[in-house]
């Protein structure tokens, strides 16, 4: 059989080579969100942005627990989950404004890598995986959204005088608000 969709769905493994090799891809997008994240709150310790440096570590955290999630998955399902290198992470930034840009910009990307898993799951019927990832839609929405607030503050707050200090403590509110904590 030449067909690409080919199910190598077995009494040991439930998952498709297809779909075990996108949920892989996804795990090495997941642990490269952790480390960049890990990489930008190095550079706002660095630069004195306590509150947004707390902000990133604790996203770095959850990326990682994204990862570790989809990484189970992949092998409670009979697959092979692989640890992924990671390469090629941005270390240094022009501004806080520009972390908080790039931020974003990746979590939009995740976005799309997620909604291409969902419709991948779904045209291979493979619902147990679909059903797995409606947790993912939901939870990217939730981290672009933060990371698209966190980018309008530049713009209410202004960078001028107090501004990037005022934005860093509301940047660590928003962390708050997102965690439950309330503001303070």
């Amino acid at each position: 059989m030449g067909d690409s969709k080919k199910s190598n769905v077995t009494l040991k493994r439930s998952l498709t080579d297809a779909m075990q090799e996108a949920l892989n891809a996804q795990i090495l997008m997941e642990a490269r969100s952790s480390y960049s994240y890990l990489a930008a709150a190095s550079w706002c310790e660095k630069e004195g942005y306590e509150h947004s440096a707390q902000y990133l570590y604790t996203h770095a955290n959850e990326e990682r627990e994204h990862m570790l999630k989809i990484f189970r998955y992949v092998n409670e399902a009979g697959g092979h989950a692989i640890a992924p290198s990671i390469t090629n992470l941005k270390y240094k930034y022009d501004s806080l404004r520009q972390v908080f840009e790039h931020i974003l910009e990746h979590e939009i990307s995740v976005t799309h890598a997620i909604n291409e898993l969902v419709d991948s799951s779904f045209s291979l019927k493979d619902f147990a995986t679909f059903q797995f990832l409606q947790w993912f839609v939901t939870e990217q929405r939730e981290e672009e959204k933060l990371s698209r607030r966190a980018v309008e503050i530049f713009d209410i707050i202004g960078e001028k005088g107090q501004g990037l200090w005022l934005i860093d403590k509301e940047i660590g509110r928003l962390d708050q608000l997102a965690h439950g904590g309330g503001a303070k």
